[in-house]
């Protein structure tokens, strides 16, 4: 009897911080039974100067298991799937610090929005991505945090219109917003 269940295409896994997305993300993978690959966002290298941000690094790594390869890009996605070599699903985690990145270096999230998109469901392996929900706060004083959110928002609306199955995680419980029936 085979207990690995099977990942679609495309699932988008959206929360506040700390709602248990990524915990979640990995137990979608892990249940899959192959190990995966981890595409982090954030660099880790960077981040040595930040102690908070190497801690959050350091808790992801030691909650993946020995099945996990784990890759970081900051800025280039369709590269870093490009370079995924193997049938392993793929977590990446997480826009929103993808978003910030591009915003950081002078990048339009919507000019790349459709092709990531399409790199997503295009990869040979399912593909589980990671997102901030931005849309159940307030409406940022300033201009570059109303064109984050902006920004962020879109690039949702954009993956969850592909994805197959759309998650949203409060306080660690997952909530289907779409599932596509197996």
């Amino acid at each position: 009897m085979n207990n690995r269940k099977t990942l679609p295409p495309l699932t988008l896994v959206l929360g506040g911080q700390r709602s248990g997305k990524s915990v979640y993300g990995e137990s979608l993978i892990d249940a899959h039974g192959m190990g995966g690959v981890y595409l982090a966002t954030t660099n880790s290298k960077l981040a040595a100067q930040d102690t908070e941000m190497l801690a959050r690094i350091n808790a992801h790594q030691a909650r993946r298991g020995q099945n996990w390869d784990t890759l970081e890009e900051a800025i280039d996605l369709s590269a870093a799937f490009a370079g995924i070599v193997g049938h392993k699903p793929v977590l990446l985690d997480s826009l929103g610090m993808w978003v910030a990145n591009m915003i950081a270096t002078g990048q339009a999230v919507q000019d790349v929005a459709q092709n990531l998109a399409q790199t997503f469901i295009s990869h040979p392996a399912p593909v589980v991505v990671i997102s901030e929900e931005t849309g159940l706060g307030l409406i940022p004083e300033n201009a570059l945090g109303r064109n984050f959110i902006d920004s962020l928002g879109a690039l949702n609306q954009t993956i969850a219109a592909h994805a197959e199955n759309v998650v949203l995680c409060v306080a660690g419980i997952p909530i289907d917003i779409k599932k596509k029936e197996q």
